[in-house]
């Protein structure tokens, strides 16, 4: 094969075959959400440790807890603007490091008030990290495979979600509450300086910047080492659209109604998995449930929701949107179930399971659709713009909770109350359903094409 022949970066991409360059993709991407999974729940593991410690209500500590979610809704459209900018890596591995480094500093910690600062700095990082770990995967893995890759990868948000469960329930008896935070920081700090070495920059992006061939180029041979690439290789990318790093680019092109129930599938769905992330472990001890019981039933919602992905990677790629407004649909009883009286330990474990099943699997259906339906120049952006705004969500989710648990209102009431959210994503998700089959001509997900007056 000539050097000179004029290869398109879109072809060498989806002409991949599952080599030991995606797997390195996945292995990697897997724990930097795992690190940032871990974040995500670390602190409502602790939350009984801290009240019970300071003598602070439960109640008292909404804002502790949404302080994070906060900071994501500001870290999520800055760092996805970073990441279209000057790349995916930079922005994953500048966010892994400031979430892991003040992740450690809250195990030195002597109030609320500090904890909530430096949770708020944790999450601009956390929310910088998920869209663009999402946006790199997308465009280094082939067409056929790219949902399922985006999910499995994903999944790393469940599992490091489910260890500080582990955690509270096996060492912070003999350690302290301090534990969960020493090793969650120490792990995403190392993590976070390996991946500057081991993560390679999407070749869609390179392809885009001037300057940057060599490394375009030397990425593309690690990918495709079955083809001929001389140094006089002519390199496209089709798929290109003109001015696409702005917002604007979000709402252009037949994108408007896309982006807007993104964002109304991102707010409920966060909504609700902060809401149960969170105040899980409180609520069963209102049920009665001792604290040890309680973490170890918290972290059956965890593991239940790495089920879910599994299932959404199977059945995304076929159906999309559709697949996410079922799995919705079946999460409001699913949610309201858990507060049922008379339920013994092992069918509260089972409904938790569920819960998670449903909620966050059709969450992560919702990360990897919003990931394939974007063009290149503004993945990142409209990836962290959808996170942003979910974050609203995210941050309504505790605050609300605190709020209802102040009231002393019933488990169950308190659970169909956060249950209504997750109806209206419902609804988005299947009007995103039926859209996707008039726009792409197909219940799958691909880049939406632009309207032909555009």
């Amino acid at each position: 094969m000539s050097g000179a022949t004029a290869r398109d970066v879109d072809t060498l991409v989806d002409g991949q075959q599952f080599r030991g360059f995606n797997l390195a993709l996945l292995i990697w991407s897997f724990l930097a959400t795992l690190s940032d999974g871990f974040e995500l729940s670390a602190l409502g593991f602790a939350v009984p440790h801290i009240s019970e410690e300071w003598h602070v209500a439960p109640a008292d500590m909404g804002w502790m807890l949404s302080a994070s979610l906060f900071g994501m809704f500001f870290g999520a459209p800055l760092f996805g603007a970073i990441g279209d900018r000057y790349g995916r890596r930079p922005a994953i591995v500048i966010g892994c490091l400031a979430f892991g480094i003040t992740t450690l500093a809250i195990a030195g910690a002597h109030s609320i008030g500090q904890i909530t600062v430096l949770r708020f700095i944790a999450g601009l990082g956390m929310g910088g990290l998920l869209p663009n770990t999402i946006a790199l995967s997308s465009e280094l893995s082939p067409r056929r495979l790219r949902a399922r890759l985006v999910i499995l990868m994903f999944m790393g948000i469940t599992l490091g979600s489910s260890l500080p469960g582990l955690i509270a329930a096996w060492v912070v008896p003999a350690h302290g509450w301090q534990a969960i935070f020493v090793i969650g920081g120490v792990g995403a700090t190392l993590i976070g300086i390996l991946l500057a070495f081991a993560l390679p920059e999407s070749v869609k992006l390179l392809a885009m910047r001037e300057g940057r061939r060599e490394e375009l180029l030397r990425t593309l041979r690690r990918m495709r080492p079955d083809v001929a690439l001389g140094d006089d290789v002519t390199l496209t990318l089709v798929t290109a659209r003109p001015h696409q790093a702005s917002a604007r680019a979000l709402f252009a092109g037949g994108l408007a109604p896309f982006t807007l129930l993104i964002w109304v599938c991102f707010a409920t769905t966060l909504m609700a998995n902060f809401f149960l992330a969170n105040w899980l472990p409180q609520l069963f001890k209102q049920m009665g449930v001792s604290a040890e019981d309680a973490a170890l039933t918290a972290t059956m919602y965890h593991f239940g929701a790495t089920l879910g992905g599994l299932a959404m990677s199977l059945i995304l790629d076929r159906i999309g949107f559709l697949a996410i407004g079922s799995l919705l649909l079946v999460a409001v009883p699913a949610m309201v179930g858990i507060g049922a009286p008379g339920l013994s330990p092992v069918m509260l474990g089972l409904l938790v399971a569920f819960a998670g099943f449903c909620v966050l699997g059709a969450q992560f259906g919702s990360n990897a659709a919003a990931g394939l339906i974007y063009p290149t120049g503004c993945r990142s952006r409209g990836l962290g713009l959808a996170f942003g705004i979910g974050r609203v969500g995210s941050v309504l989710g505790p605050l609300l909770g605190a709020h209802l648990i102040g009231s002393s209102l019933p488990v169950t009431t308190m659970l169909a109350a956060m249950a209504a959210p997750v109806l209206l994503g419902a609804l988005a998700a299947l009007v995103l359903a039926v859209l996707s089959r008039r726009k792409i001509a197909s219940w799958g997900l691909d880049e939406v094409p632009p309207n032909p007056i555009e």
